[in-house]
């Protein structure tokens, strides 16, 4: 994917102010509009137009875009970072003005899922007391994408979470300030599972109640634990005869409390041992999903090498890869049933 420098599209400094982006927009778009323009090129000039609008003109996707792109030039190659949009403050909502199928593939990557929180309907209006009409309208929801460890899922923690919040100064240019809440993390959260601070959003018009802000729980990498859903996935390192002969092995969870575990005697790398129940807390709880890894002792310990030069000479016989490719193929068989 190709990085997109919008302010050279529309022919503005990165200093430019709101009225500066509004006027470029303008004079481009009467130049371009395909109703009007003779240019050959005209229809996809006035796509790329609008999209660099789009985000130019928002304050919330231009402090985004501002902070993503320092650094890149039009057309280098460019991935955004993982989780690069976490602690961003939005307002609820897709982009306006413009149909999905119109974005190129790099403003669906940094915006397609961005701010997705639901839109607060008005409520309604309410007549003033001399008879005149005011509107009175609830504030809109504000979404945000926030980063948790592991272990706060787990038990439930009160956080400190600072967000980004976009304003425009009185010269029409955006910058961010920060604001920091404290959360209550319920035990049991889940990646993608809304957070919803009520009265923390947009402020309310004509004394309307001001709307929510809903926090998109995501997970910070893990050294040891990745989630699935509800569930705990870890990998558990045995040694060759606990994977042999079948063993109950410690296993120690995101609280720090340890869990025994029974091995299943013949277990091989690679196997998964679930053990129900014991994956995050919920009402219905997740699984806790252990995947084996046999690790061997070195051959530089001497005990080792000795029982290793043993076993090549009292099993011979035994062929590592032929039995693994009679499994490969018993499994074959078992996946086409």
């Amino acid at each position: 994917m190709q990085f997109k420098d919008y302010y050279a599209v529309l022919g503005v400094a990165r200093e430019a102010t709101a009225d500066d982006i509004k006027k470029a927009f303008r004079k481009l778009a009467r130049k371009y509009h395909p109703d009007v323009s003779k240019e050959a090129d005209a229809a996809a000039r006035m796509s790329e137009i609008n999209e660099a609008n789009t985000v130019l003109s928002d304050p919330e996707r231009r402090a985004a875009y501002d902070a993503i792109g320092q650094g890149h030039q039009a057309g280098e190659r460019f991935t955004p970072p993982p989780d690069w949009d976490a602690g961003f403050e939005f307002r609820g909502g897709r982009p306006e003005g413009m149909d999905a199928g119109e974005y190129s593939d790099f403003f669906a990557e940094l915006f397609g899922r961005m701010g997705q929180g639901a839109r607060r309907q008005a409520r309604g209006a309410a007549p003033r007391g001399d008879g005149g009409a005011s509107f009175r309208a609830a504030g809109e929801d504000h979404h945000a994408k926030i980063l948790l460890d592991i272990e706060d899922a787990w038990r439930g923690a009160q956080r400190r979470i600072t967000l980004k919040v976009p304003q425009v100064d009185a010269q029409g240019r955006v910058h961010l300030v920060e604001r920091t809440l404290e959360v209550n993390i319920p035990a049991g959260v889940k990646a993608g599972q809304l957070i919803r601070l009520a009265g923390q959003g947009g402020p309310g018009m004509g004394g309307a109640p001001a709307g929510d802000l809903l926090l998109e729980v995501h997970f910070k990498p893990h050294p040891r634990f990745r989630v699935d859903g509800a569930d705990l996935v870890t990998e558990l390192a045995v040694a060759p005869w606990e994977a042999a002969l079948g063993a109950v092995v410690p296993v120690t969870l995101p609280d720090g409390s340890t869990l025994k575990v029974r091995v299943p005697a013949g277990a091989q790398g690679g196997q998964s041992v679930t053990v129900r129940g014991r994956g995050l807390p919920a009402r219905t709880p997740g699984d806790l999903e252990l995947q084996l890894r046999v690790v061997l002792p070195s051959a530089f310990d001497p005990r080792a090498k000795k029982l290793y030069e043993q076993m090549a000479s009292e099993l011979a016989e035994f062929d590592a890869r032929k039995v693994a490719a009679a499994e490969a193929e018993r499994d074959g068989r078992e996946e086409t049933r």
